[in-house]
């Protein structure tokens, strides 16, 4: 008795359609919940860590604070990777845990362990921010507000409060950052000579105002029965009453705040520029929490914006740059190929089948297989990105093989003579294991993607469970609907055809099966030619990571020498901006400079590029063609960055020993400039930091009961005034603003002022700080980078139109790297990394897989060394694909991975039919040349079918059509190439191997008596 599924659903037409009803409406209705994004979420637990502490230099911030913090976060559970970047008064570390760790978990150890170390730090440190990392990748939009009628503080104001209040409420918004505008703050500016001839300190006057100008609780009482809380009110709430504010000395004199500087309300010192095409703009920039959609979210946000425009017709808001753009480019580009492919899909499989019910009955496989995968990516937490929709493109063509298969025994019945009915259930039944075999064989393929780990393997996971689960679907089409539906609406055949196909091809390939055949083992020499040929491949195939994606959007990194002003960055970044507009291509230039990015020497240039439709070059070509502009700014480091700020290729240095490490990498970095393939080399090293250096004399300041500590207030609040929570403060309706203490800046010119800077002694005198200390020019690094507690130098740098892997090899012989010293560590990140965990990865998942694929035929045949056969035609398919790379060009990369992988499932699918075809001839009692023959003659349509369909429906993507196809251009391309061979081959040597390996089997079974496999009942039979 055989396996009834089939039978059933045509005896019982009713379930099977209800089923299928069911199904399609719940995956229409998860599609439109499913959020849409431009790749998969990558979910990685990251917390950080940031410490700041005033005018502290990076070494005394590196020493005193960060290697402290490194030391207590590496015994944390779960963590993985510790870095740190130190600035002038900033240590942030960041901290990567294990994919595994709860990410609650990891931040409340993090927590806890900067906790038990806090005494230990200096008592002159912010409060530690202790933060889970939620923002995916960079901003996801960039906005520009103008409100002519408001002042640059208030409108600052506006964003900080009203609207990042309103924003971050919103689903998927984790993060606003303004960036321009001005911090409304309230200086009093001392005059250093009135300060000396009062015997007073900028750091008395400020720590004194706080003091004074403060509202404090004073307890309760009861008056007349009624309770009475009590406030000391001290704060000013006016300027002028703040001016007027007299303040104590020690000789009993009184003194007015404006007899000692002058008082100024406005906006803090300007530490960072913003400007749009040159002119003065604040912006803010949206970050999406991971796991949402930035389409989902950019609507919620152009809605809520619209509402604050209608409240506030006097501010404007203008979108400058949006990830969302892209994402739904490349969303409608993806859905194009889609329907492309289907089409193309449907009417290849008409040219084949010359039926129109035919023809549908295949065709319904791919909505019925497709809509109800949304429905389990919906469950899965999958997103509608280019990995899951590319998946579904590429299995257009495998979604409708188990339908053909079907249709195409049934007409092959219906040839015989038989009626609709009786031909549906007898083929049905016949095709069955075949059928359930393919579809488990690519199931099996991808099961082990969901255990791959990194970056790598959570995008490899969407891929790969996305195409198991729409096979799996095309399963129940195939076994449940398609022969039901051809049962009732197949029509009978009123001559009945011969029983094996006559045709000229068909003849043609026939007389080839006889001589291979006739000729085994020379037919194996030539597999075995061919098979070590395509492997030889290998060494000429490129390498890279991820292919670069056309975004219509650049970004420039410009570094001054350390010490030049922000108003000297600012000309040079403004100098370049005139340059890149006179440029068809750019629509419009943003600059930044930022103190928190690095230094006021630092600035960026995202240039929003015209779409690519109105361009005659592409992003990259038009990057290009600027480097030679760029050479024209002497003394200046200018390098375009990928869209996560980074250079295309990074090579990365660690030590303890400094001197050793900077001279190691200042080698690294010449010799690979010379490497014609790398452009725009950069050492990360930052260019040393012009300090002011105070030396105390400990003698004298124990003699005057002075401390270091005291010094340092003196100098810092003199300087850039007091640490934010120790400044006074001003009220202002809800709000409080800082009240800033300082000596005028243009009162430097020289080291006389802060060397004359007073500090109280112990007898009562205040003695000037040349007294205790020698004040001398110096320098020092301005930045500092530390990697897995070690000190770390990148070396950076672009690609000259060559893959990452061809430069990485290039770069790997050079002798630098060939003879490191023994304290020197090379650590791989960025790209390079990623393309080295896709490799292990893909090596990883491709054996994983092979083991299941055996295991499931294993299960499925009862055989041990037949499916060995079904798989030989995936190192036939694999030289295909390498061959296919080679021919145009492209690189091995991430999309290539896994269109290897899943060609994987989709070339034993061949040999798979050819085998069970067969192995039932052979148990009904046909000797085996003769079995062999007739599987061939007669699968040999329905394996070209299947394939022809396949290679239509990637056709489209390979192709390049549509919007930017660089990432699904390259895995239609290995698939199709692969695709081609094993098909071809595959029909050729897989009857060798069989008749081999059935050789082999009987004489294990003459020698010990073991019943063949071939010879025993199905798995389904009893």
């Amino acid at each position: 008795m055989k396996f009834t599924l089939s039978s059933w659903a045509i005896r019982n037409p009713i379930p099977p359609m209800v089923l299928f009803l069911i199904l399609t409406v719940a995956g229409v209705v998860s599609y439109f919940k499913l959020p849409i994004n431009n790749t998969p979420n990558v979910d990685i637990p990251i917390v950080s860590v940031a410490i700041t502490q005033p005018g502290a230099a990076p070494t005394e911030l590196e020493g005193q604070v960060t290697r402290r913090v490194e030391s207590a976060l590496t015994g944390v559970l779960g963590v993985k990777h510790v870095s740190s970047t130190i600035t002038q008064s900033h240590s942030d570390t960041t901290v990567i845990f294990q994919l595994e760790t709860d990410f609650d978990r990891a931040l409340n150890d993090t927590r806890d362990a900067i906790a038990k170390l806090r005494e230990e730090l200096p008592g002159s440190i912010l409060e530690p921010v202790i933060s889970r990392v939620d923002s995916f990748g960079g901003p996801a939009l960039t906005y520009s507000v103008e409100a002519p009628n408001l002042s640059p503080e208030a409108l600052s104001e506006f964003i900080d409060d009203r609207l990042s209040r309103e924003l971050l409420s919103l689903p998927g918004v984790a993060q606003l950052e303004r960036k321009g505008g001005v911090d409304h703050e309230i200086t009093i500016t001392l005059n250093p000579a009135r300060l000396e001839s009062y015997n007073l300190t900028a750091s008395d006057i400020s720590r004194r105002l706080a003091l004074i100008t403060i509202d404090l609780p004073g307890g309760r009482i009861t008056v007349g029965g009624t309770e009475h809380t009590l406030r000391t009110l001290g704060g000013a709430n006016s300027v002028d009453k703040l001016k007027n504010l007299r303040i104590a000395l020690d000789n009993n004199r009184m003194l007015r705040l404006s007899d000692l500087g002058e008082v100024t309300d406005g906006g803090a010192e300007a530490r960072n520029i913003t400007k749009l095409d040159g002119k003065p703009a604040v912006t803010f920039q949206l970050y999406r929490a991971k796991g949402a959609s930035d389409v989902a979210m950019t609507e919620k946000v152009q809605a809520a914006l619209k509402r604050l425009q209608a409240d506030q017709p006097d501010i404007k808001f203008t979108e400058l740059f949006s990830t969302a753009e892209e994402t739904l480019t490349s969303f409608h580009a993806t859905l194009s190929a889609f329907f492309e492919g289907t089409l193309l899909t449907i009417f290849v499989m008409y040219l084949f089948l010359r039926n129109g019910r035919a023809t549908v009955l295949a065709a319904i496989a791919i909505p019925f297989s497709v809509i109800p995968t949304f429905l389990v990516m919906s469950w899965l937490d999958f997103s509608l990105n280019q990995v899951s929709l590319l998946a579904i493109t590429l299995v257009t063509g495998v979604l409708v093989d188990d339908a053909i298969v079907e249709i195409e025994n049934i007409h092959r019945h219906l040839d015989g003579g038989k009626r609709p009915y009786e031909a549906a259930m007898e083929a049905a039944d016949e095709i069955g294991l075949a059928v359930v075999a393919t579809t488990m064989v690519i199931c099996a393929v991808f099961a082990p993607v969901s255990f791959l780990g990194g970056m790598v393997g959570q995008i490899f996971k969407q891929f790969g469970m996305t195409v198991a689960i729409a096979a799996f679907f095309s399963l129940l089409v195939a076994r449940l609907l398609t022969p039901m539906l051809a049962a009732y609406l197949c029509k009978p055949h009123n001559e009945k055809a011969e029983a094996l196909p006559t045709s000229k091809w068909t003849k043609r390939y026939h007389n080839l099966v006889e001589w291979t055949l006739d000729h085994r083992l020379k037919t194996l020499g030539i597999a075995g030619v061919i098979l070590v040929g395509s492997f030889a491949l290998i060494p000429f195939l490129q390498t890279g990571a991820m292919p670069q994606e056309e975004t219509s959007q650049s970004q420039l990194v410009i570094e001054m020498p350390r010490g030049a002003t922000i108003e000297a960055t600012d000309k040079t970044a403004q100098d370049l901006m005139q340059m890149l507009r006179q440029r068809k291509e750019v629509a419009y230039v943003l600059t930044l400079i930022d103190e928190r990015d690095g230094g006021v020497n630092k600035a960026s240039l995202t240039v929003k590029l015209v779409p690519r439709s109105e361009r005659e070059i592409g992003q990259r070509e038009f990057e290009q063609a600027l480097v030679p502009e760029l050479h024209k700014f002497p003394d200046v480091r200018i390098n375009f960055a990928n869209n996560k700020g980074d250079k295309e290729l990074n090579i990365t240095l660690l030590s303890e020993n400094p001197a050793e490490l900077e001279s190691t990498a200042s080698t690294l970095e010449r010799q690979m400039r010379a490497l014609p393939e790398l452009s725009s080399v950069t050492n990360s090293a930052a260019q040393p930091q012009p300090e002011i250096i105070i030396t105390p004399d400990f003698e004298k300041l124990a003699t005057l009961g002075l401390t270091v500590n005291q010094i340092s207030d003196a100098i810092r609040i003199a300087t850039i005034g007091d640490n934010e929570p120790q400044l006074a403060k001003f009220n202002d309706g809800n709000r409080q603003i800082p009240i800033r203490v300082r000596l005028p800046p243009a009162d430097y010119p020289n080291l006389s002022v802060l060397e004359n800077l007073k500090l109280p002694a112990l007898n009562g005198t205040a003695v000037p700080i040349k007294a205790v200390a020698q004040v001398a020019y110096g320098i020092g690094p301005s930045v500092i980078e530390r990697d897995d507690r070690q000190r770390k130098i990148s070396i950076a740098a672009n690609l000259n139109g060559v893959p990452l892997g061809t430069a990485v090899e290039k770069i790997n012989k050079l002798p630098v790297l060939q003879n490191l010293p023994a304290d020197i560590q090379r650590l791989d990140t960025g790209d390079v990394e990623m393309m080295q965990e896709l490799f292990t990865g893909f090596l990883t998942a491709i054996g994983a897989g092979l083991m299941m694929v055996y295991a499931i035929q294993v299960l499925l045949y009862r055989d041990w060394l037949q499916p060995l056969t079904r798989m030989a035609a995936l190192p036939l398919a694999i030289g295909g694909s390498f061959l296919a790379l080679l021919l145009t060009g492209t690189a091995f990369n991430m999309p290539v991975a896994i269109g290897l992988l899943m060609l994987m499932g989709i070339a034993d699918k061949n040999a798979i039919l050819l085998v069970d075809y067969m192995i039932e001839k052979m148990r009904a009692g046909t000797p085996m040349r003769e079995a062999i023959i007739e599987a061939c003659l007669i699968r040999a349509r329905p394996i070209i079918m299947t394939s022809s369909a396949m290679l239509a429906g990637m056709l489209p993507i390979a192709a390049g059509l549509g919007a930017d196809s660089s990432f699904r251009a390259p895995m239609a391309i290995a698939v199709m190439g692969g695709l081609l061979s094993s098909t071809a081959l595959s029909l050729i040597f897989v009857p060798i191997l069989f008749s081999y390996v059935r050789d082999f089997e009987s004489w294990l079974g003459i020698r010990y008596a073991i019943r063949h496999p071939a010879d025993a009942p199905g798995p389904f039979e009893r």
